[in-house]
């Protein structure tokens, strides 16, 4: 209950704060890629249960070229912002494994199920170290198998962690340390 109110008032702060730089983003998105500047995907949620998770767009469509605006984006996690919404609608939380999109979180056994637990969050212990996560996988021979054998696995452990250790002080030091790692 506390952190469903935490939630709902952190994302009504955010979102009047940033309001109308999500809209100018919103805008220059859609100029840019010539159509709607919102991005919506399908991505697994608590209990496994899909829904749809809004980001602006930063891709070029039917194309695997990011806009220009869309490497800024990308970069200060402004593309993310939209998920605000995603929590004030009750299918994320602030804090919490990121949501993937069919065939990762949905597919997991035993104990590592405990993840589905918990609503998918803004950020995350894993979000923080995975920063560059689509730098680290441009370097490899074969992205998708090292995603699956090094990277997802270890997501999976450090969500594991935080089900386990999950407390309103620690959700606010995840906070606090992804502002940190947004401006550093």
């Amino acid at each position: 209950m506390v952190k469903r109110l935490f939630d709902v008032l952190f994302s009504i702060l955010v979102l009047s704060i940033v309001s109308w730089f999500l809209i100018i983003c919103y805008l220059i998105a859609s100029i840019e890629t010539k159509s709607n500047g919102l991005f919506i995907q399908k991505r697994i949620g608590q209990y496994g249960k899909p829904f749809m998770i809004f980001k602006l767009k930063t891709m070029y469509p039917n194309s695997d070229k990011v806009t220009f605006s869309g490497q800024y984006l990308r970069k200060f996690k402004i593309d993310e912002l939209p998920q605000f919404f995603n929590v004030l609608f009750g299918q994320m939380s602030v804090v919490g494994p990121r949501p993937d999109v069919e065939g990762y979180y949905d597919v997991l056994q035993g104990e590592n199920r405990k993840i589905l637990q918990l609503k998918p969050g803004i950020t995350s212990e894993s979000a923080i170290k995975y920063k560059n996560e689509e730098a680290i996988l441009e370097k490899q021979e074969n992205p998708k198998l090292y995603n699956d054998e090094v990277i997802f696995p270890d997501k999976i452990k450090m969500n594991l962690e935080y089900y386990y250790k999950q407390s309103f002080i620690l959700d606010i030091r995840i906070i606090l340390k992804t502002i940190k790692n947004l401006i550093s």
